[in-house]
């Protein structure tokens, strides 16, 4: 328990660093836009790419674990989904983001630098394509999900092509779609670069921990929905059950595939998700809340799947 503990507290540390520093000191959430841009545009695409270029592309070729993975997500998107539509009474459109919140993890600023410490290299690859594959979902039905209630688009022709924009040209995934080119094709940048893209990456894990700290820490905290805690609890608890079951299912997987599915699918709702319902002017507060209750809670329930994946009791055949 003692080596998941040192694990887990650089992690949860340097969130609660954030968060810390946030409450004390008055610094407008102006002042994160850079760091963001620095993690969105430069850091963490550096690390996707510094992944998938180094994996084997061999390995990367492995239909059914993305059918199984993205199936998980899917299947607790629809989950939190309906669990707002029914406990919250929400609109189809508070409903989809509240979904998001069920389904979306914190695959970006927590997943890459998670995985790597605590099942190490070979939990590269999955963990990379597990972020395609759920961006490429959620990113593509989120919006399809909201443009059915709102007016202001003009057809939903032009909604698929702002869709599929948006996926194209997110940096993270281009990221990990060069890397993948770079691994088939044996590309190896000169040495000068190679130093750089390392700096890069040795930062996003950090970077990524101390910006999330501090935006929960500016997140108000007001009254908890009823929503809230059901779409929490299938993020943290449902999301990887069903997962576990699918790679029993689909499988077998490699040890560390399926269990970089697992340790994924257990990471606490995304920032996003608050990002995305503020540009929807819906499920505004109900967002801040789910991430803020959500982040906390995975203290326990993170810690607990790491502690069954390093102690051994969590085994695939």
């Amino acid at each position: 328990m003692l080596d998941v503990l040192n694990l887990a507290l650089p992690y949860f540390g340097l969130i609660f660093i954030g968060f810390a520093c946030g409450k004390a000191k008055a610094i407008p959430e102006a002042g994160l836009a850079w760091m963001s841009f620095f993690l969105l545009y430069v850091s963490l695409p550096a690390l996707l790419y510094g992944i998938m270029s180094k994996t084997p592309f061999a390995e990367l070729n492995n239909p059914p674990f993305l059918i199984a993975t993205t199936l998980g997500t899917m299947s607790a998107f629809v989950l939190a989904l309906l669990t707002g539509r029914l406990a919250g009474r929400l609109t189809l459109r508070e409903a989809t983001l509240a979904g998001l919140s069920g389904g979306y993890g914190n695959i970006g600023y927590m997943g890459p630098g998670l995985s790597l410490a605590v099942l190490g290299a070979k939990a590269a690859a999955p963990t990379a394509l597990i972020f395609c594959c759920d961006s490429i979902f959620l990113f593509s039905i989120v919006p399809l999900l909201i443009a059915l209630t709102d007016r202001k688009h003009p057809s939903l022709l032009h909604t698929l092509a702002v869709v599929a924009r948006q996926i194209v040209f997110n940096p993270l995934i281009m990221s990990t779609c060069a890397g993948s080119l770079a691994a088939a094709i044996h590309f190896r940048p000169p040495v000068a670069i190679d130093h750089m893209l390392l700096f890069l990456q040795n930062a996003a894990a950090p970077v990524a921990l101390f910006a999330l700290g501090v935006t929960v820490a500016l997140r108000p905290f007001g009254r908890v929905p009823w929503e809230v805690p059901g779409v929490v609890a299938i993020k943290l608890l449902i999301h990887p059950l069903i997962v576990f079951g699918l790679m029993l299912l689909v499988g077998p997987f490699a040890q560390p595939w399926a269990a970089t599915a697992v340790l994924m699918a257990s990471l606490p709702p995304a920032l996003n998700v608050f990002v995305i319902a503020r540009q929807n002017d819906s499920w505004i507060e109900p967002a801040s809340v789910a991430v803020l209750i959500g982040t906390f809670a995975s203290v326990v329930t993170l810690t607990g799947v790491m502690w069954l994946l390093q102690t051994g009791r969590l085994v695939f055949p």
